[in-house]
């Protein structure tokens, strides 16, 4: 029995699916820093899939991906006028581009 890679299937989103999917970018100090390795940092939906964020970024910013890593940050609890809150749950999306590429989050 031989193991047979996986086929890779283009996923196609249309534009308003794409705006969905990126709610953000993520601006801070250690997304900063990745930018100086060609990767990108944004907020996406919780229900957004690594093909659907790829085909989005793409779509959005003309650029090849070449990886996307996720991650799932939980909401922290605080208070809020004496009473406890939760802060909600969100989906981090980090964005390696291709060489050369670049979005440039700060300019115009």
């Amino acid at each position: 029995m031989s193991i047979r890679p996986r086929k890779r299937v283009e996923t196609k989103i249309s534009q308003i699916q794409a705006y969905e999917t990126i709610v953000r970018p993520l601006i801070t100090e250690k997304a900063t820093m990745g930018n100086e390795h060609g990767q990108v940092s944004f907020v996406v939906a919780m229900s957004a899939t690594k093909p659907e964020i790829k085909a989005a970024v793409e779509m959005l910013f003309n650029v090849k991906v070449m990886a996307v890593n996720t991650s799932i940050l939980k909401g922290k609890t605080k208070m809020f006028k004496g009473r406890k809150g939760r802060r909600t749950d969100t989906k981090k999306a980090i964005i390696t581009l291709a060489e050369g590429q670049v979005i440039d989050m700060m300019g115009a």
